[in-house]
């Protein structure tokens, strides 16, 4: 069995291979990818094999993708030329006849308004049109996407357009080992996961900061073009702001909170907000 990871160099790539590892994968039957493979070397010492590829090189991905029975595709991070390039990334894994691929979407795909969501509707509809038997992993957003954030937080408090809407972030590393569950489990194939941790509101966000660091923090919540300016003026170059903001715009209105299919994955509740914020404190 040879199970091939893309985007090896990042956060979500790194932790898939490294749950590959924890479930007892041998190292020598994992492939790591990534656009340089310096950044590999230490996966290699361990007997991960390591091939170069890059999503805007179709020869290098059928290259990279030779022998694979399964590949773990991350989602492309170039907002805007992802289509493009996953379509590169399918087109290589159909030629080099790929068993499975489970791809990271995000939550709720086929039906969220999201800007961010068009791109991942898209390409599940390539995977699918390719007739290479796959699974979507939905994840909605990353805890990281908070916990990052904390000495702001208690410096200015907590902003944002969310209003009461809920969010399952969940970890890099609870998604990361819900990958590998599929990627070495036998269960259905061409079949989809919400995936995401308990919700939270942005409320409950700074409410929890402020009981866990002892100062108090508040949630102001803004109309979307306000945030949007916010995130400007804090520095962020505006076309990203406007993404971000109109995440906070899905996630007041329902669409990144989902069920319960990272725990059963997991076999375990996912990692909670309170104690993703103490690691993070």
């Amino acid at each position: 069995m040879s199970i091939v990871v893309t985007g090896a160099t990042g956060h979500l790539g790194r932790l898939t291979i490294e749950a590959l590892l924890d479930r007892g994968v041998p190292a020598d039957q994992i492939v790591a990818l990534g656009r340089d493979t310096g950044r590999l070397a230490d996966l290699s010492g361990r007997g991960v094999a390591t091939r170069r590829a890059d999503y805007d090189d179709p020869g290098s991905l059928r290259a990279a993708f030779t022998g694979a029975e399964k590949l773990m595709f991350v989602s492309g991070s170039e907002v805007g030329k992802r289509v493009v390039q996953h379509g590169n990334v399918v087109t290589a894994a159909k030629e080099a006849n790929v068993g499975l691929i489970a791809y990271t979407s995000i939550a709720n795909a086929d039906t969220s308004s999201l800007v961010l969501a068009a791109e991942h509707k898209a390409t599940e509809q390539l995977i699918k049109d390719s007739g290479l038997p796959y699974v979507f992993l939905r994840n909605s957003w990353y805890l990281e996407n908070y916990t990052g954030q904390l000495p702001t937080y208690l410096e200015h408090g907590v902003a944002g357009a969310a209003g009461d809407g809920r969010v399952s972030a969940a970890t890099r590393a609870d998604y990361a080992a819900a990958a590998a569950t599929v990627l070495t489990g036998s269960g259905p194939a061409n079949t989809r996961y919400e995936l995401g941790g308990p919700p939270f509101t942005m409320t409950e966000l700074a409410t929890e900061i402020s009981r866990q660091a002892g100062t108090p923090v508040s949630y102001t919540d803004l109309p979307v073009d306000r945030y949007t300016e916010l995130l400007v003026a804090a520095g962020l170059p505006e076309g990203y702001a406007a993404v971000l903001a109109d995440g906070d715009r899905g996630l007041a209105q329902g669409e990144l909170e989902v069920g319960d299919d990272l725990a059963k994955l997991l076999g375990r509740t996912p990692t909670t907000l309170a104690e993703a914020i103490r690691v993070a404190l």
